[in-house]
């Protein structure tokens, strides 16, 4: 599976951004994004961003789970306090088989925004989850499986604690880029220990 991750500021500015690929069974870390789409990946995330501000204000969670679906496309939401908003977009494999049960998104109408906003509530908490990791073979296999949900939660989860030390720098001010390679290796070890 491969993966873009990207911090949104809150004037909608990107802060950081970084590409990686599925570390388990057997990856090598690096992703399979294909050259033209590696091109829309920021477009796609982008456009996302009008259903994450709509679903903030219905849903109290800070982890929104998966919002929005462009082709075989996938974007996980995690919001912090501060209205920054962590992007994950994750590409599956294309020789999985993937089932999933909600309506493909690919606009941002009403009717598939209120769609989308219904189907965030009806995903539940994932606190039901056995103790035990799941295998990868699950998450690669569906992006939208409660073993995804948790490992991506789990990422979003570290990441944001290590995003809240790299702003606590006295020399960060509110929306600026994030150029730290400390942070850059971070997030890197997150995507490796937990997709």
């Amino acid at each position: 599976m491969s993966y873009y991750f990207a911090i949104i500021g809150t004037q909608d500015n990107p802060l950081f951004e970084y590409e990686f690929g599925t570390s388990k069974q057997g990856g090598d870390g690096q992703s399979r994004f294909s050259e033209q789409s590696r091109h829309l990946n920021q477009f796609i995330l982008h456009s996302s961003l009008d259903i994450v501000e709509e679903v903030q204000w219905t849903n109290g969670a800070l982890y929104l789970k998966v919002i929005d679906r462009f082709f075989n496309n996938y974007i996980s939401v995690f919001l912090t306090p501060s209205n920054t908003k962590f992007l994950l977009l994750h590409q599956p494999p294309s020789s999985a088989s993937i089932a999933p049960s909600s309506s493909t998104v690919t606009s941002s109408s009403s009717a598939s925004v209120s769609s989308s906003v219904t189907a965030i509530p009806s995903l539940g908490g994932v606190g039901g989850v056995g103790g035990t990791r799941s295998s990868s073979t699950s998450i690669a296999a569906n992006p939208t499986s409660p073993q995804t949900e948790e490992a991506i939660k789990n990422f979003f989860g570290e990441v944001y604690e290590n995003y809240v030390k790299a702003v606590m720098s006295p020399f960060y001010r509110v929306n600026m880029e994030i150029k730290s390679p400390v942070f850059k290796n971070r997030v890197a070890a997150a995507g490796r220990k937990y997709l």
